[in-house]
């Protein structure tokens, strides 16, 4: 029985935990007691916690951590970009199964979001520590650097520098919220551009790579079940679309021949819902910010710009939605008789899991009578990144409301520990193949 902690996160989790789910070496009140500790290191006042990429709170969660991995007996490294790499050598030297996730935040994010990913890959090994089972492939679990993005405005830093995915202009294009270089960040961090470079990785080391996450959705809740199936991850697609009118006087100028280039980003955006619904169910399409300028009560605006992100789990339609909007952005353009200007300056590509990976991550759910619910990611993942390379899978955790990157984030406990389960024989079935 670990020793007690006094404090409220870990009491809620604890309030109306099942202790029949503590079996096969998992303990709920490891989580809990584990959840609360990182959520110490950026705690807010309002609220949540604050843990920036390469910032010194997460890098103190890291130390953390690495800590309990060291203590589970595991072989812990840091690469250049600041992933942790945890091993566990098993009974033949070939390829690992690896699973893991984040420990940085959003401002005042929640409690869950990245750190209940780790934990869970974390509390397999100390599963295995009780049961004293030995797995025959090696196992890592991996903390990466700066998901969130809230560093640098474009997350994924760790697992895009594992992979080698960014390019040395995207290197240099990459200031944070101080105006920071990377370079600059990283000797903050204790490390260089150079040792970032370098932690690109042999990927045939890997044979699967499989990530444990809170929803951030209601689907799970919608179908009751604790423990849900990612069908794929969507790749975004962002739209830059400009209007350019005349700026005139809101009051001297006739509504007669007025080029309001704001009426007619109006007309784009009302119409955007409709594309992605003739489309399919995982297809979507968002404005979340619109600059109006000169932005005055009285003036006609001149110029409009609004950027559009374009989501979907294939590569294919989302593509297609792609060209339908920008299609559209243009005929409403030439329908006001103003000038336009239509860029696509981000374009990912999704990740959809594999079949395979489904059935056998179904095959785990309903060992523990879960039905399987799938489900399309339409936010980014680090598996998304490796997933360009080597086979990954992911299972989603009910969250409560669907809340994310918020202090009210809850997954409940009994969720948690079901996650842990089913991905504990899920990697153990992988272990056999």
């Amino acid at each position: 029985m670990l020793e007690h902690t006094n404090n409220p996160l870990y009491e809620e989790l604890l309030k109306d935990y099942n202790i029949k789910l503590d079996h096969s070496g998992i303990s709920g009140e490891r989580i809990a007691k584990r959840l609360f500790e990182l959520s110490q290191i950026g705690f807010v006042q309002v609220g949540g916690v604050k843990r920036p990429g390469f910032s010194d709170d997460e890098k103190a969660a890291k130390a953390l951590v690495k800590k309990w991995m060291q203590e589970a007996g595991l072989e812990v490294s840091e690469d250049g970009a600041g992933n942790v790499l945890a091993r566990l050598e098993g009974k033949t030297k070939r390829p690992a199964i690896a699973s893991g996730s984040h420990v940085d935040s959003v401002p005042s994010g929640g409690n869950f979001d990245g750190p209940l990913g780790v934990l869970s890959a974390l509390e397999v090994v100390e599963s295995w520590k009780e049961t004293g089972y030995i797995p025959d492939k090696p196992y890592e679990v991996i903390i990466f650097s700066d998901e969130e993005g809230s560093r640098f405005n474009s997350g994924l830093t760790g697992s895009q520098a594992m992979t080698g995915a960014m390019t040395d202009q995207e290197i240099d294009q990459l200031h944070d919220y101080n105006n920071e270089t990377l370079e600059q960040v990283l000797a903050h961090y204790g490390s260089t551009l150079e040792s970032f470079k370098a932690a690109k990785r042999n990927l045939e080391e890997l044979e699967l790579f499989v990530e444990v996450h809170i929803e951030q959705g209601r689907k799970l809740e919608q179908a009751n079940q604790p423990v849900g199936i990612v069908s794929g991850i969507a790749g975004p697609a962002w739209v830059e679309v400009e209007y350019i009118g005349e700026a005139g006087h809101a009051g001297n100028t006739p509504m007669i021949g007025r080029k309001d280039c704001l009426v007619a980003a109006a007309e784009l955006l009302q119409s955007i819902p409709q594309f992605p619904k003739a489309l399919n169910h995982t297809a979507v399409a968002t404005v979340g910010k619109l600059t109006v300028f000169p932005n005055g009560a009285n003036v006609i605006p001149e110029s409009v710009k609004m950027l559009i992100d374009i989501r979907d789990i294939n590569e294919e339609p989302r593509d297609q939605l792609l060209d339908q909007l920008c299609k559209q952005a243009e005929k409403v353009a030439n329908a006001h008789e103003i000038r336009s200007n239509i860029k696509v300056n981000t374009r990912i590509q999704p990740v959809p899991i594999a079949k395979d990976l489904q059935k056998r991550l179904a095959k785990s759910l309903n060992k523990f009578n879960i039905a399987p619910t799938y489900i399309p990611s339409g936010a980014g993942h680090d598996a998304m990144n490796l997933g360009r390379f080597i086979p990954v899978a992911m299972l989603f955790v009910r969250s409560k409301d669907g809340i994310s990157h918020n202090p009210k984030e809850w997954s409940s406990l009994n969720d948690c520990v079901m996650g842990i389960h089913v991905l504990k024989d899920f990697i153990e079935d992988a272990m056999k193949n």
